[in-house]
């Protein structure tokens, strides 16, 4: 199929729109029309489906199941769903958790799209790793405590390397930064050992889960206690993992903790 969209009788476009970090209040304005105005729905698989509900009737909602670890729909498929809707005439909306680019692949998809001529705008999402950290009340940066934050995905690409967490721990550290860590829980131990080398081992660390949804959890500790802290409170994917100082001030408050609305 010649998917070159170009021509003025192609009349369907597409948004990538996100999500959030699954509370559907949390969404945007613009988001929600968006999403009201869809005839067609990719729909990624940390989507709350509340937010999924918020589309038309009629609309037509594909799941393509996008989990940082697990199997998942090949980005190929996707992108030909996507253009073959479009081709069509349809109204898409590719709906993805978080923010669509922030590790959402989102560039790779407005690449793809408008290489073949095809509409796009995106619509920004609160990323979880903000979230997280607003739900225990502190912040990503402080002007005492944070200079600056990295956001940083702890699930290379396959057959990559994967940050050097070494070097980023000895720049958080001499730079007083804030480590944002996305899909790290699998390889929590690793990412724990080779911080250490630059990290105190007292560096405060927060583990979220589930984050900003009724079941969600927290724990913290320090940098040394990481990967025993989430087998001993049994904390699993999707979980957003955040080490530096700002986290100190959230000690006291209690293990399990519920989204306040």
């Amino acid at each position: 199929m010649n998917h070159d969209l170009s021509h003025p009788g192609a009349r369907g476009c597409v948004t990538l729109v996100g999500a959030g970090p699954g509370d559907p209040e949390l969404l945007t304005l613009k988001a929600l029309k968006a999403i009201q105005a869809a005839t067609v729905l990719l729909v990624d698989d940390l989507v709350n489906p509340a937010i999924v509900a918020l589309a038309a009737p009629t609309a037509r909602v594909i799941h393509v199941g996008k989990r940082g670890g697990c199997k998942s729909t090949p980005q190929s498929f996707i992108e030909k769903l996507m253009l073959t809707a479009v081709s069509e005439g349809e109204n898409v909306v590719r709906l993805k958790g978080g923010d669509p680019f922030l590790f959402g692949r989102g560039g790779e998809e407005v690449a793809h799209l408008q290489a073949a001529g095809v509409r796009v705008q995106v619509v920004n999402g609160i990323t979880a790793g903000l979230a997280a950290v607003t739900s225990l009340n502190v912040p990503l940066t402080h002007r005492e405590h944070a200079q600056g934050v990295v956001f940083i995905t702890g699930h290379a690409k396959p057959g990559a390397l994967g940050p050097d967490w070494r070097a980023l721990a000895t720049t958080a550290h001499n730079a007083k930064l804030t480590l944002v860590i996305y899909m790290g829980m699998t390889g929590a131990a690793h990412i724990q050992a080779e911080l250490l080398h630059g990290l105190p081992a007292g560096t405060p660390v927060a583990i979220v889960q589930n984050v900003s949804l009724p079941q969600q959890r927290h724990a913290t500790c320090t940098l040394s206690g990481l990967a025993a802290t989430i087998t001993r409170e049994n904390l699993g994917s999707p979980s957003i993992i955040v080490v530096g100082d700002v986290i100190a001030g959230v000690a006291a408050v209690p293990m399990a903790q519920q989204w306040m609305a």
